[in-house]
């Protein structure tokens, strides 16, 4: 009976390890319905599908788990398995992280896509050395300028309070004499409303998820730069999946890439469109206002090479070949 009992217990533990279940979180910063959030959903649910239930993600939005720049290092230390973080956040920590929030280097999708493509081994690379791999990365839309007051010229935005999510736009603002003001995502309907900042550097999908048609007349379509989400990974978490899971992870976020480039252009003209409508002005930039931004991208393009040295040059060289 004993015997019995023995064999039964080891029937039910290879049974259960069979089909034991890996448990992940996931942070993003941004809210539930933004499109590189819907993405994230159906990333999530293509693993489930695709692994039968053996990888089970819970998706976190709208920094209810950890804030936007906590998210790195809470994926690093395995805090969480995977997070969604945006690139250019990190520059200061290692240049190459901010190559896609650079102004005018990479200011179209089909430009965004090839500096992705050399920027990508680079922050594997990095990555790696840091017990981290990256899954998949998404293009935010081109970037445009918000303001509370029409913007004619760089001159116009002096003394401006500037709401900064990164290195690159502190230092933008601080070019053309404005305030920089750090503000993360899920805080600037709280920041324009209250007067914290009037103007930012940012997409239409931002725009209206923050609900700046509420305190903001103007967007100016400068198209400066398309800065990237990355959706990364624990080295040691990816690692301790079977290898059937591995490629069923690896496969959705190949898709989930492609889903996202396309989601991002279809948010793109879906929400200026939106923010037009709802009494936001979507204006063209005057001649002025171009140049005097494009001579501010010059500068820090030229700043950012001499912080970023030879990898950085590597990297511009083979973008611009």
């Amino acid at each position: 009976m004993k015997f019995k009992l023995a064999l039964i217990a080891a029937a039910f533990t290879l049974g259960t390890s069979a089909f034991a279940q890996t448990k992940w979180d996931l942070p993003s910063a941004y809210p539930a319905t933004n499109f590189h959030t819907e993405n994230l959903v159906q990333f999530v649910s293509d693993v489930d599908k695709a692994t039968a239930g053996k990888l089970r993600i819970t998706l976190h939005p709208g920094a209810s788990l950890f804030k936007a720049p906590e998210i790195k290092r809470a994926v690093q230390a395995n805090q969480a398995q995977a997070g969604e973080i945006l690139l250019a956040n990190f520059q200061n920590e290692w240049q190459i992280f901010g190559a896609d929030g650079l102004p005018f280097l990479a200011d179209s999708y089909d430009e965004a896509a090839k500096l992705w493509k050399v920027q990508k081994p680079l922050l594997e690379k990095k990555l790696g050395e840091q017990g981290m791999a990256v899954l998949y990365a998404v293009p935010w839309p081109p970037q445009g300028l918000y303001s509370k007051k029409p913007i004619a010229s760089g001159a116009d935005l002096k003394g401006y309070k500037w709401r900064a999510y990164s290195p690159a736009t502190s230092r933008m603002a601080e070019l053309l004499g404005a305030q920089p003001v750090t503000v993360q995502a899920a805080e600037v309907s709280q920041a324009f409303a209250t007067g914290v900042t009037d103007s930012m550097m940012s997409s239409g999908s931002t725009g209206w998820d923050a609900k700046l048609q509420e305190n903001v007349k103007q967007w100016y379509d400068l198209q400066a730069w398309l800065p990237k989400n990355a959706v990364i990974v624990n080295k040691a978490a990816f690692d301790a999946l079977d290898a059937p899971t591995k490629a069923a992870l690896m496969k959705a976020a190949a898709d989930a890439e492609i889903r996202g480039f396309a989601a991002s252009k279809k948010a793109n003209g879906e929400t200026l469109d939106k923010l037009r409508t709802a009494g936001m002005q979507i204006l063209p930039p005057s001649a002025a206002l171009k140049a005097d931004m494009k001579k501010v991208g010059d500068t820090m393009l030229k700043e950012w090479l001499d912080k970023a040295g030879p990898e950085g040059k590597q990297l511009v060289d083979a973008f611009l070949k």
